[in-house]
């Protein structure tokens, strides 16, 4: 693994460590290229709204993270390749504006993880059973994808769990048809994998070796040492050898 475009920072709020260890960790590693892409700040119109904010930095600090992740790319120069990132989720009612809000720090990508429907206020849908549900995540992240914005689409088989097989048949074969149509890649998520959570799903990456989408790793770190838990790259290997899937290996940047 030369590459992963999935890091968290503690400014999200439920990850740990400085951005320093995670880079110590990375070059350990071997990667070529670190990609911090924490959760972004969401511009909502409203102060009440922003303060409201679930699961990611506020406002006020997307300086602090662009520069501290800069800085550390220059220090770092010689030894790794590091990018300023984010992962942001899709809100039809607020994308432009928040485009434009991310903008004034100049970031390298963006990847897509919806964890939420609507804009924000939806129902979460992580690991949701809910049929419904799920196809909404479904329709809003395709929607997401079709604005260009993003490099990949993450954990795109987080929400579903126990869902109807018909229904899960239908929307993951959404989700990898436009992903393919589009030569967006989809992400085999470490984090999942290594928590043995319901992500990454052997039901949706079989779908997706059949249509033809490619795949990347991503180890969604929340965590300086999970940067060095090879045995999860070991796993997802198997899963790919196992489903014949389309692995890519160079970096996208």
């Amino acid at each position: 693994m030369l590459f992963n475009y999935h890091t968290h920072t503690k400014l999200c709020g439920h990850a740990r460590g400085e951005n320093r260890e995670y880079v110590e960790n990375a070059i350990k590693r071997g990667l070529k290229t670190l990609g911090f892409s924490d959760h972004a700040p969401y511009y909502f119109p409203t102060e009440e709204r922003r303060n409201q904010r679930r699961h990611a930095m506020h406002v006020d600090k997307i300086h602090e993270y662009a520069d501290s992740v800069r800085a550390l790319a220059k220090e770092y120069q010689k030894d790794i390749r590091i990018l300023c990132g984010f992962e942001l989720e899709y809100y039809p009612d607020y994308h432009e504006e928040e485009m434009a809000f991310l903008r004034t720090v100049s970031p390298d990508y963006l990847i897509l993880g919806q964890h939420y429907t609507g804009n924000e206020w939806g129902k979460p849908v992580h690991a949701t059973s809910d049929d419904a549900l799920f196809s909404a995540y479904v329709t809003q992240a395709i929607a997401g994808l079709a604005t260009g914005d993003f490099l990949y689409l993450a954990h795109p088989d987080m929400p579903g769990q126990n869902l109807t097989k018909e229904v899960a048949t239908r929307e993951y074969r959404r989700i990898c048809e436009f992903a393919k149509k589009k030569n967006i890649p989809l992400e085999i998520n470490f984090l999942g994998l290594g928590d043995n959570r319901c992500y990454p799903s052997k039901e949706f990456f079989a779908i997706a070796a059949e249509v033809g989408n490619e795949v990347l790793f991503g180890i969604d770190a929340h965590t300086p040492e999970s940067l060095l838990a090879v045995e999860v790259e070991e796993k997802a290997l198997q899963m790919v050898n196992e489903l014949g899937l389309k692995l890519i290996e160079k970096d996208l940047l």
